[in-house]
């Protein structure tokens, strides 16, 4: 039989094709998951994935959503990252739209990155910064939470007072305890803080009841990194932003949420960074992994053990019967 040499040498430029660029997706130093401190000591996240031959990136810088940059590319043995913002001024009685691009560099040290940030808008450069990053530890396997062992509940919210608890900035505090309920009244112009436990936790299962209010949008943080969100959403479109989501990482699979002013339980548990969240009886986020913090985080170190805290800078809420157990190992 005779050999069909030019199918034979397709086929094998076809794999040292597909050889090179799997070689060369493996020798990209910047693919994965980093966590960042960002200027000024805030947390953020960068995530630098590669979808058909091309790099993405995706970003949280301090508060807010986890969102896609502009642009990302590695050149000369650096990681570039471009994202984009449009801004409106004033010049006399008419609007301009501008532009400002801010780029980030980053050179790699191992598991770290040193990282500057330098903005410019009409041709001029300005907030230049320097911050730093590492590598986030691989995400561990989905765990089996039936063969998890927890310890003696303990009573995080006596129905009494603050005890146990304290604000994270000095700032004016909306907080209050009035017929057994954890209070937050805001008053608009004046900025209120949040509040967390002065202990701190590794993994655990975490019940608790929250009554949303008009427009109320606070949230539960686990150890200070991911945030549960509360807001009232009754009646909403599924949303990585509405009730019980993990802020802008994990949409709920069904709504479940209440109206207004009905109290509503929540029963949430981490363990190895997979998030459940059952919502008024119903789970909505199951055993699912967190790729990394979100917007308002203490820390992007997701192995550090942290608070429970509870938003109040934003709106009205209230929350009750606040009880957590540890997770045993």
């Amino acid at each position: 039989m005779k050999l069909n040499t030019s199918y034979f040498a397709g086929v094998a430029a076809g794999l040292f094709l597909s050889v090179t660029i799997s070689t060369q997706a493996a020798e990209n130093p910047y693919l994965g998951y980093w966590a960042l401190t960002i200027p000024g000591g805030g947390a953020g996240w960068l995530g630098i994935e590669e979808k058909n031959g091309q790099l993405e990136g995706r970003l949280l810088w301090g508060g807010g959503s986890v969102l896609p940059v502009e642009g990302v590319k590695v050149q000369d043995g650096k990681l570039f990252v471009t994202r984009t913002q449009k801004t409106k001024t004033k010049e006399g009685s008419k609007a301009k739209a501008e532009t400002i691009t801010e780029t980030i560099t980053a050179v790699r040290d191992g598991n770290n990155l040193k990282l500057t940030t330098v903005k410019s808008k009409g041709g001029k450069e300005f907030g230049q910064a320097e911050f730093t990053g590492s590598r986030l530890p691989p995400l561990p396997p989905r765990p089996d939470l039936s063969k998890v062992k927890y310890g003696a509940p303990i009573l995080l919210f006596n129905g009494k007072d603050l005890s146990g608890w304290k604000l994270i900035k000095s700032t004016e505090s909306g907080w209050s305890v009035k017929d057994g309920v954890l209070l937050n009244r805001v008053v608009k112009g004046k900025h209120f803080g949040n509040i967390r436990t002065e202990q701190e936790f590794e993994d655990f299962n975490l019940k608790l009841e929250v009554r949303t209010l008009k427009s109320s949008n606070s949230g539960v943080y686990l150890r200070g990194i991911y945030e549960v969100q509360i807001a009232e959403s009754f009646g909403k479109a599924l949303d990585s932003h509405n009730m019980g989501a993990i802020y802008s990482r994990l949409t709920p699979t069904v709504a479940a949420e209440k109206p207004e002013g009905e109290w509503q339980t929540m029963d949430i548990t981490l363990v190895d960074r997979h998030v459940t969240v059952i919502l008024n009886g119903k789970n909505i986020i199951d055993n699912q992994p967190v790729l990394g913090c979100t917007g308002g985080a203490l820390t992007s170190d997701v192995t550090k053990p942290g608070p429970i805290f509870l938003q109040g800078d934003h709106t009205d809420i209230d929350y009750r019967n606040i009880i957590l157990r540890p997770v045993v190992r």
